[in-house]
């Protein structure tokens, strides 16, 4: 008889600062299901990945869920996976921080279900050759990429019945690859189908194994699978954990279980660490920098993206699949290139681990570790009393910051989810925080340094401090690209400007033909790689719209007169000036007194000599920006100078364009605070425009006031950045960050300068009960 096996791995996640209402539905609807699954059918056999954040919470929600895994594995049904664990890009963090990120995870693992883990998960399958050498050494046997990566070398799928091994400096690791086939027919197409083709594989010998790793989430979480899965709520099968139902006769996961024990004399469900401790490999390999299929799509430039994404339906359509083994986009590592808010956190993390990873410690907290599982057998975290805890929190902090999912963009919200930028730049500054305390002490202090900080060949301006860190990006109109409130652990301008995507087309398109679907209409069942085009709202082709430089701090303007507010909050206005995004000087002083409080201060002195139209005529400008910064306080004075280099008269209208991004765009605890601006029309989503001398925006939730103040009453334009991306539940539009731009109207005889002052003071508020 004719025999496989098959090997399913499951792999959990929820992102860090994800909203605790997704984890707990999650854990409902696809984690908990899946486990009650398993024990109704202890002779199917698969793989488990939870990572940490999701282990977290379920260990402070959901305890007894951990134990039930447990029993799981103990009696030999399932094995634990291991990974990074915050769930990092392996190929993007620095080698400590692959290891120790891996080794904490696999020290959970046995202290939460008693098993040694062999396997890692890898993250987005994201491989780069590299990665071999630091795995193995992190104690792992095996890791899963995608078929992809096979067949980028040469492979077929019938090739890819079993793993590999490669090897880095000689340093061995096996590899299996996940069937593509399998992620798309599990759980979309009927039961009887997957089976089909299972049998369709099997060999006389039986060594062979088909692999199918993929998210958990499928299973329940993503649109319309749940009820798919898993039943309707109101039938037959009662939970032993919870009041909820789920039924025999129409759940997709109930029906595949009994068919793989219905033809389990052919059909052998199998552990990944089960089946290499098995079988030998089917040979050696070495695989390409890559990832699964999907990425090196969407990794690529917009344009191309899109072009590609046609060209490879096309192509399926004609079922030309000799063409479509040769056709791929980028890797990974393009979407620090293609948003540079994602390469601005990268850079971060990369500067924050420098720092963490060379506090005097932290390598004998390895060591002590190491030490403390050799003795005990268990997660070898370290004791509180025998170790130095501040080092050790600075680093679970860096840790948890390098949690992939704002790092990208693909069908899920990545990038565009503000939370989850906010959320890891949180632990970010938290663990600079920590390291420089370390390091400094407590006491006041604020420096500076030159730095190509962005790697791109030139210096940024680094201003830190006790009290807040703010870098200048000198190349592109010395704006401010980080403004870190440490004491709050917010990064001020953690904004995403709205730029081209590939599937924009499909919604211009789509919405040309009345053909986007709503919510609320009916909808077929569909995996998140359909074609079918869905929106949370009407009219969201008619938002978009592009940006052409950052949205962050400190961007100088000069409008025409005839410019509205509209024009400008599109980004479809002509700018008069060549400051925007271009090379300003540096030069940086201590203040010659020192403040009152007698604390340090540095005085930031931007300049460029530039030039703004009139008329017909490029007229040289000089624009001149200063900002003192004083130790451990958090207001910034700021003081422009305007000085025509012209031989005639320039009457100019200047602007100084300031983005902040505090989460909530329509909500009641975020608002703008202004004499004569109405509540009902504060809202941070807003836009008008108001004279005032000072305009606060607040959010109570996050305890924060940023009240930019004026010599005296302003033209002021404020207006929300809006981002239309995809997610697994369609188009939708997000709040990104509030735009607020003071204006002058200045004329300027030859020689003439003129100076304008203003001040932004950060103000915590008390704790919203």
């Amino acid at each position: 008889m004719k025999q496989i096996h098959l090997a399913l791995a499951i792999h959990n996640h929820q992102p860090v600062g994800n909203f605790d209402f997704v984890f707990a539905e999650a854990y409902t609807k696809a984690y908990l299901p899946m486990l009650a699954l398993l024990e109704r059918h202890p002779a199917i056999k698969l793989a488990l990945h939870y990572t940490g954040p999701l282990r977290d919470w379920i260990a402070a929600q959901q305890p007894d869920f951990l134990k039930r895994v447990r029993a799981l594995a103990a009696r030999g049904q399932i094995e634990l996976m291991t990974g990074g664990y915050y769930e990092p890009i392996l190929a993007a963090i620095p080698d400590a921080d692959k290891r120790g990120q891996i080794l904490k995870l696999t020290r959970a693992v046995k202290k939460d279900f008693g098993y040694d883990a062999r396997g890692l998960w890898l993250a987005e399958r994201v491989w780069e050759p590299h990665l071999a050498k630091p795995i193995a050494d992190a104690g792992v046997e095996y890791t899963l990429v995608d078929d992809t990566h096979f067949k980028y070398v040469g492979l077929s799928d019938d090739d890819l019945f079993g793993y590999y091994v490669t090897e880095e400096q000689g340093t061995p690791l096996k590899i299996f690859g996940t069937s593509k086939h399998l992620r798309y027919a599990i759980p979309w197409t009927p039961v009887e189908e997957v089976i089909g083709w299972l049998r369709a594989q099997a060999t006389e010998d039986g060594a062979r194994v088909a692999v199918m790793g993929d998210d958990g989430e499928k299973f329940g979480l993503w649109p319309q699978t749940y009820e798919h899965c898993w039943g309707s709520p109101t039938s037959n099968f009662q939970s032993p954990t919870s009041n909820l139902q789920f039924p025999i006769s129409n759940a997709w996961m109930e029906n595949f279980f009994q068919a793989l024990e219905q033809n389990a004399e052919w059909l052998h469900t199998i552990t990944l660490a089960e089946y290499q401790k098995k079988f030998p490999a089917l040979g050696r390999i070495y695989l390409p920098t890559t990832s699964y299929d999907e990425m090196t799509e969407w990794a690529l430039p917009a344009q191309l993206a899109g072009d590609l994404a046609r060209l490879k339906h096309q192509l399926q359509d004609e079922k030309r699949e000799d063409i479509l083994r040769f056709i791929k986009g980028a890797f990974w590592r393009n979407f620090l290139i293609k948003y540079p808010e994602v390469n601005a956190m990268h850079k971060k993390m990369l500067y924050v681990s420098e720092k963490v990873n060379s506090l005097e410690g932290i390598r004998g907290l390895e060591k002590a570790q190491k030490g403390k599982k050799a003795r005990e057998g268990g997660e070898g975290a370290p004791a509180a009393s025998s170790l130095p805890s501040t080092p050790s929190d600075a680093l679970s902090h860096l840790w948890a910051s390098q949690c992939n999912c704002p790092y990208w963009h693909g069908v899920f919200g990545g990038i565009y989810l503000p939370h989850i930028r906010h959320a890891d730049y949180a632990h970010l500054i938290e663990a600079e925080m920590l390291a420089d305390q370390i390091a400094r002490g407590t006491r006041a202090w604020v420096n500076w340094e030159l730095r190509d900080y962005d790697k791109d060949s030139r210096a940024e301006l680094l201003v830190s401090g006790s009290a807040m860190n703010l870098y200048f990006d000198l190349a592109r109109g010395g704006a401010i690209t980080e403004w870190d409130w440490r004491a709050k652990k917010i990064n001020l301008v953690n904004t995403l400007a709205r730029r081209a995507e590939g599937y924009h087309r499909d919604l211009d398109d789509a919405a040309t033909r009345g053909a986007v679907q709503l919510p609320g209409e009916a909808n077929r069942l569909d995996s998140i790689h359909s074609t079918v085009v869905r929106a949370k709202e009407a009219g969201l082709e008619k938002l978009l719209t592009y940006d052409w430089h950052r949205r962050v701090g400190l961007i100088d303007h000069f409008l025409a007169p005839e410019t509205t507010l509209e024009q400008f909050a599109r980004a479809e206005y002509r700018e008069l000036g060549d400051f925007v995004d271009q090379e300003y000087k540096a030069k940086v002083k201590s203040e010659k007194q020192k403040a009152k409080s007698g604390k340090p201060a540095l005085v930031v002195a931007l300049s460029r000599d530039g030039h703004v139209w009139q008329g017909d005529v490029f007229a040289p400008l000089r624009v001149e920006k200063q900002i003192v910064l004083r130790a451990g306080e958090t207001h910034l004075p700021i003081t422009y100078i305007l000085t025509n280099s012209h031989t005639q008269t320039l009457a100019l209208r200047f602007g100084a364009e300031f983005c902040f991004a505090l989460l909530a765009g329509h909500s009641d605890d975020a608002y703008y605070r202004a004499g004569g601006l109405a509540r009902e029309q504060a809202y941070l989503d807003s836009r008008g425009e108001i004279a005032a001398k000072q305009i606060a925006m607040v959010n109570e939730w996050l305890g924060v006031e940023i009240i930019l103040k004026m010599k005296r009453a302003t033209r002021l334009w404020r207006a929300p950045i809006e981002t239309i991306s995809l997610s697994e539940a369609g188009f939708e539009r997000v709040y990104q960050g509030s735009c607020v731009l003071p204006m002058w109207d200045v004329r300027l005889a030859p020689g003439a300068a003129r100076q304008i002052e203003m001040e932004i003071e950060l103000k915590s508020l008390p704790d919203k009960e």
